[in-house]
């Protein structure tokens, strides 16, 4: 049995051949482990409300795809590319997105409780009115609060972005390829760039991320 995987625009990205006893439920799933297991270019997908609970994605090329209200449940999405998707109001609860490029992806709305997110690049998402709830950093370390993730950029020597998450072990700050707590952060700047301009951009963002954690840290009872 055929089932084609089609870009937005209506043209053909990937035609798998599926067994013929495929439930019509599970056909995009089956055909979209296909295409990924053979590394075939699926930018720009049109998957909306497509149900991929608990589907093998890993490093899967979805750059620009649409994902919207898509059911991703478990799904394991490591290293996927998935920069400039629209996962709005997608179910991602559970998922494993460790090491996925989610910069620029829209968010909005989403279920993420409980996701994998540790090294997962987030530069730019939009989360507004997403589930965070649960979602694990790595190292044990879980979002928490309604506004959990604050993005600031570009800057820095790198022009790059620097992200803040709050999370039950306190604030911690991803930029390029560190990974650690603000105090961490704040000592690796000073010890890199010194008293420069860089510098100085740096301690600004800090005071913002310290000023963003006082408000949106939930406070105990």
């Amino acid at each position: 049995m055929k089932h084609q995987i089609k870009h937005i625009n209506g043209s053909v990205l990937y035609g798998a051949d599926i067994p013929d006893d495929t439930p019509s439920g599970m056909a995009v799933r089956v055909a979209l482990e296909q295409a990924v297991g053979k590394r075939a270019y699926l930018g720009g997908a049109y998957l909306s409300g497509a149900d991929l609970r608990g589907a093998y994605l890993s490093g899967a090329y979805l750059i620009g795809a649409n994902l919207s209200g898509a059911y991703l449940s478990g799904a394991n999405l490591s290293g996927a590319y998935l920069s400039g998707a629209y996962l709005i109001g997608a179910n991602l609860s559970g998922a494993n997105l460790s090491g996925a490029n989610l910069s620029r992806a829209n968010l909005s709305g989403a279920n993420l409780s409980r996701a994998n997110l540790s090294r997962a690049n987030l530069s730019r998402a939009n989360l507004i009115g997403a589930n965070l709830i649960g979602a694990n950093l790595g190292g044990g370390k879980k979002l928490i609060g309604i506004r959990p993730v604050l993005t600031i950029g570009p800057i820095g020597s790198r022009a790059d972005y620097l992200t803040a998450y709050i999370t039950d072990a306190g604030v911690m700050v991803k930029a390029g390829c560190f990974f650690g707590s603000l105090d961490e952060f704040s000592a690796a700047v000073a010890k890199t760039h010194g008293e420069t301009d860089h510098a100085k951009e740096y301690e600004v963002a800090v005071l913002m991320i310290d000023a963003h954690a006082a408000i949106w840290t939930p406070k105990e009872d």
